[in-house]
Protein backbone atom coordinates (compact mmCIF):
# COMPACT_ATOMS: atom_id res chain seq x y z
CA UNK A 1 0.00 0.00 0.00
CA UNK A 2 1.45 3.37 -1.00
CA UNK A 3 0.59 6.47 0.86
CA UNK A 4 0.36 9.62 -1.26
CA UNK A 5 0.92 12.95 0.41
CA UNK A 6 -0.22 16.18 -1.07
CA UNK A 7 0.80 19.61 0.24
CA UNK A 8 1.96 20.52 3.70
CA UNK A 9 0.53 19.71 7.05
CA UNK A 10 -0.96 22.44 9.20
CA UNK A 11 1.94 22.24 11.65
CA UNK A 12 4.50 22.73 8.86
CA UNK A 13 2.66 25.79 7.61
CA UNK A 14 2.44 27.29 11.09
CA UNK A 15 6.18 26.73 11.69
CA UNK A 16 7.08 28.42 8.38
CA UNK A 17 4.80 31.39 9.12
CA UNK A 18 6.24 31.67 12.63
CA UNK A 19 9.83 31.68 11.31
CA UNK A 20 8.97 34.33 8.69
CA UNK A 21 7.31 36.47 11.36
CA UNK A 22 10.38 36.31 13.60
CA UNK A 23 12.68 37.20 10.70
CA UNK A 24 10.47 40.14 9.73
CA UNK A 25 10.35 41.41 13.31
CA UNK A 26 14.16 41.31 13.54
CA UNK A 27 14.94 42.66 10.05
CA UNK A 28 12.30 45.40 9.69
CA UNK A 29 13.76 47.85 12.24
CA UNK A 30 17.13 47.62 10.53
CA UNK A 31 15.65 48.64 7.17
CA UNK A 32 13.52 51.42 8.64
CA UNK A 33 16.57 53.11 10.15
CA UNK A 34 18.50 53.12 6.85
CA UNK A 35 16.78 56.29 5.64
CA UNK A 36 18.17 58.37 8.50
CA UNK A 37 21.63 56.89 8.04
CA UNK A 38 21.48 57.64 4.30
CA UNK A 39 20.56 61.28 5.01
CA UNK A 40 23.44 61.60 7.47
CA UNK A 41 25.85 60.11 4.93
CA UNK A 42 24.58 62.47 2.22
CA UNK A 43 24.93 65.44 4.58
CA UNK A 44 28.51 64.44 5.41
CA UNK A 45 29.25 64.10 1.69
CA UNK A 46 27.93 67.59 0.99
CA UNK A 47 29.92 68.96 3.93
CA UNK A 48 33.10 67.49 2.45
CA UNK A 49 32.20 68.96 -0.96
CA UNK A 50 31.67 72.43 0.56
CA UNK A 51 34.97 72.24 2.41
CA UNK A 52 36.80 71.09 -0.74
CA UNK A 53 35.16 73.73 -2.94
CA UNK A 54 36.15 76.44 -0.50
CA UNK A 55 39.75 75.25 -0.35
CA UNK A 56 40.02 74.79 -4.11
CA UNK A 57 38.60 78.26 -4.81
CA UNK A 58 41.17 79.68 -2.40
CA UNK A 59 43.97 77.76 -4.12
CA UNK A 60 42.77 78.87 -7.57
CA UNK A 61 42.72 82.50 -6.47
CA UNK A 62 46.24 82.22 -5.05
CA UNK A 63 47.53 80.39 -8.15
CA UNK A 64 46.19 83.15 -10.41
CA UNK A 65 47.79 85.85 -8.24
CA UNK A 66 44.46 87.57 -7.62
CA UNK A 67 43.88 89.81 -4.62
CA UNK A 68 41.68 88.36 -1.88
CA UNK A 69 38.40 89.93 -3.06
CA UNK A 70 38.62 89.19 -6.81
CA UNK A 71 36.11 86.64 -8.11
CA UNK A 72 37.38 83.43 -9.69
CA UNK A 73 35.90 81.33 -12.48
CA UNK A 74 35.52 77.62 -11.78
CA UNK A 75 34.43 75.52 -14.76
CA UNK A 76 32.80 78.53 -16.40
CA UNK A 77 30.98 79.68 -13.25
CA UNK A 78 31.96 82.91 -11.50
CA UNK A 79 32.44 82.51 -7.75
CA UNK A 80 32.37 85.64 -5.59
CA UNK A 81 35.30 85.75 -3.18
CA UNK A 82 36.00 87.62 0.04
CA UNK A 83 39.21 87.41 2.07
CA UNK A 84 40.47 84.64 -0.20
CA UNK A 85 37.48 82.30 0.15
CA UNK A 86 33.99 82.07 -1.40
CA UNK A 87 31.43 84.39 0.16
CA UNK A 88 28.65 82.86 2.25
CA UNK A 89 25.86 83.47 -0.25
CA UNK A 90 24.41 82.07 -3.46
CA UNK A 91 27.02 83.82 -5.63
CA UNK A 92 29.88 82.46 -3.52
CA UNK A 93 29.93 79.03 -1.91
CA UNK A 94 26.66 77.97 -3.53
CA UNK A 95 28.17 78.51 -6.99
CA UNK A 96 31.45 76.84 -6.02
CA UNK A 97 29.71 73.66 -4.84
CA UNK A 98 26.78 73.35 -7.30
CA UNK A 99 25.01 70.64 -5.30
CA UNK A 100 21.95 68.58 -6.24
CA UNK A 101 18.96 70.81 -5.44
CA UNK A 102 16.57 67.85 -5.32
CA UNK A 103 18.45 66.39 -2.35
CA UNK A 104 19.80 69.48 -0.60
CA UNK A 105 18.80 73.07 -0.04
CA UNK A 106 20.67 76.15 1.07
CA UNK A 107 19.42 78.95 3.27
CA UNK A 108 21.00 82.36 2.80
CA UNK A 109 22.15 84.22 5.85
CA UNK A 110 25.10 84.50 8.14
CA UNK A 111 26.19 81.78 8.42
CA UNK A 112 25.04 80.13 5.17
CA UNK A 113 23.11 76.93 5.95
CA UNK A 114 23.07 73.69 3.95
CA UNK A 115 20.45 71.07 4.83
CA UNK A 116 18.87 67.86 3.55
CA UNK A 117 15.47 68.15 1.88
CA UNK A 118 12.88 65.70 3.17
CA UNK A 119 14.55 65.19 6.53
CA UNK A 120 12.29 64.81 9.54
CA UNK A 121 13.51 68.14 10.95
CA UNK A 122 15.57 69.92 8.24
CA UNK A 123 17.06 72.63 10.52
CA UNK A 124 18.51 69.80 12.62
CA UNK A 125 19.88 67.94 9.61
CA UNK A 126 22.29 70.61 8.45
CA UNK A 127 25.66 72.33 8.70
CA UNK A 128 26.82 75.89 8.17
CA UNK A 129 29.43 77.71 6.12
CA UNK A 130 30.83 80.93 7.55
CA UNK A 131 32.75 83.21 5.21
CA UNK A 132 36.36 84.08 5.90
CA UNK A 133 37.30 87.21 7.77
CA UNK A 134 40.56 89.13 7.54
CA UNK A 135 42.08 86.89 10.22
CA UNK A 136 40.10 83.62 10.08
CA UNK A 137 39.64 81.35 7.03
CA UNK A 138 36.20 80.10 6.03
CA UNK A 139 34.66 77.67 8.53
CA UNK A 140 32.48 74.66 7.77
CA UNK A 141 30.71 73.59 10.97
CA UNK A 142 30.22 70.08 12.23
CA UNK A 143 26.91 68.65 11.00
CA UNK A 144 23.80 68.57 13.18
CA UNK A 145 22.17 65.18 12.55
CA UNK A 146 19.47 64.87 15.21
CA UNK A 147 16.72 65.70 12.70
CA UNK A 148 17.84 63.45 9.84
CA UNK A 149 15.44 60.57 10.61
Amino acid sequence: MTKQTRGFTLIELIVVILILGILAAVAAPRFVNLTGQARIAALNGLRAAVSSASTLANALQAAQNFTSNVSVTIEGVTVTMSNGYPTSDTAGINEAVRFDATTFESVAGTPFVFRVRGAGDPPNCSFTYTAATATVPAVVSAPTTTGCN
